[in-house]
């Protein structure tokens, strides 16, 4: 117990140091917000490819689901072990609605897609999600700024240009699932602001849970298989989801849903489509299009317009 207070200190004492410098450095956000941005926008931005890497060999919602159940078992373990409280029952139904928003309808949602659109193109349809925030803001009562509305326009039309080149070819039930997953995201963002979840990564670790065994339900249901054994590439890359894309990523997703605007909370959707094209072109052998650059340089505007908006 005295350990745990000394760390629980220690953490609150590192939290307090990086507002400070970020006071000092005049930054538009707290860096931990920053930090927490950064690692959503290039994580993110690299698990369509590990998606699909991952569906050469697993089945979509039975690939989501095992990854997700073990994500949420292993970090609430760890948190358990270092005294954390498991949720309450309240809070457990917050983390099935959350993971089922997120995970469940979000992430299942995009890796179910990938199965009929490419990757760039599921990377650029989910970019909707930070307009469905500022909807939905809105019809909350909340009120979102001139500044961040531009950013917005600006950045789905950065997402416009980008479709340009083409790349949004997909068969109806691709872009349904796409869709749903941009719902159950941005509903989830505005609503999760206020709700009395179990705090910290206890949070997020039961969320993962709980849209883990809804994943995998769904498969069972769905009658998916895994038939032979899995590429040693395909291994690699739900591994990579695992690691980065649960633990780090949705942790970090997590915190800022808790901390910032939904608008800004859900602006990793314009980054990464722009992370998608470029590991595309440098690992895949894709081209940019002519369309490419410009449109990747009006989603970067609208996001430090979302960003300068600002957090709450």
């Amino acid at each position: 117990m005295l350990t745990s207070g000394w760390r629980i200190l220690e953490l609150a004492s590192l939290t307090h140091a990086l507002r400070e410098r970020s006071a000092r450095l005049h930054l538009p956000l707290p860096l931990p917000v920053i930090l927490a941005l950064a690692s959503v926008y290039l994580i993110w931005g690299t698990t369509y490819y590990a998606i699909k890497i991952g569906l050469e060999s697993f089945p979509p919602l039975l690939m989501g689901g095992g990854r997700f159940i073990v994500a949420g078992a292993l970090l609430m373990t760890f948190l358990r072990l270092r005294g954390a409280p498991l949720p309450t029952f309240a809070q457990w139904r917050f983390a099935f609605a959350f993971g089922f928003l997120f995970i469940a309808l979000g992430n299942g949602g995009v890796t179910f897609a990938e199965q009929y659109v490419a990757t760039s193109a599921a990377a650029m349809t989910s970019a909707t999600v930070p307009l469905w925030a500022t909807l939905w803001m809105r019809l909350r009562g909340l009120r979102p700024t001139r500044r961040e509305w531009l950013g917005v326009l600006i950045g789905f039309g950065g997402i416009i240009l980008l479709n340009l080149n083409g790349q949004l070819a997909a068969q109806p039930v691709g872009l349904l699932a796409l869709m749903l997953a941009a719902f159950g995201t941005s509903f989830g963002a505005v609503w999760k602001g206020d709700a009395q979840t179990a705090p910290g990564l206890m949070g997020a670790a039961a969320e993962m849970l709980c849209a883990g065994v809804i994943l995998t339900a769904a498969g069972v249901l769905r009658g998916e298989q895994i038939t032979h054994m899995p590429s040693l590439p395909s291994l690699l890359a739900v591994i990579y989801l695992l690691i980065f894309g649960s633990f780090i990523g949705y942790g970090r997703f997590s915190y800022l849903t808790k901390h910032v605007k939904p608008t800004l909370a859900t602006s990793h959707t314009y980054v990464n489509p722009v992370v998608a094209v470029l590991i595309g072109v440098t690992i895949a052998g894709e081209t940019l299009g002519q369309f490419g650059l410009p449109a990747m340089l009006l989603i970067i505007g609208g996001v430090l317009l979302i960003v300068t908006g600002r957090g709450r």
